[in-house]
């Protein structure tokens, strides 16, 4: 559980930080936001789908069952795309509303991924192996 949510947490915050310095250096237009969203979505889910692989593999070869590296696979996967909408919203929120995006994002970060990175285990295991 711990690898979901702290591989969530350091993608979103490599996303963060990007679209804080863009920020920072006004190379972010606010009509460009949704593109960037999207792109920053299209990359997690790239992420999350390799990486999600090599997790959900190590996961059936020490514990040699499938269904818990499916979901592990599953959780990775979705965590990273959380992760990616986090890391681009949370700065971008709270440059709109005034506030320096870069204190305090990434405490909503962590919060965000650590936060979905268990519910999205706990929950996949769930539905799938219990």
């Amino acid at each position: 559980m711990p690898i979901v949510a702290s591989i969530g947490g350091n993608t979103g915050n490599q996303t963060m930080a990007l679209v804080i310095r863009s920020l920072g250096t006004e190379q972010i237009q606010p009509e460009r936001s949704r593109q960037l969203l999207v792109k920053e979505l299209s990359i997690g889910i790239l992420n999350g789908s390799v990486w999600g692989l090599i997790v959900g593999g190590f996961a059936v070869a020490i514990y040699s069952q499938i269904g818990l590296g499916l979901v592990m696979t599953g959780a990775v996967v979705l965590n990273l795309v959380v992760a990616a909408a986090a890391g681009v919203l949370i700065p971008l929120g709270l440059h709109a509303s005034g506030r320096d995006p870069a204190h305090g994002a990434s405490v909503l970060l962590t919060f965000v991924t650590d936060g979905m990175g268990f519910f999205l285990f706990l929950g996949l295991a769930r539905v799938f192996l219990v």
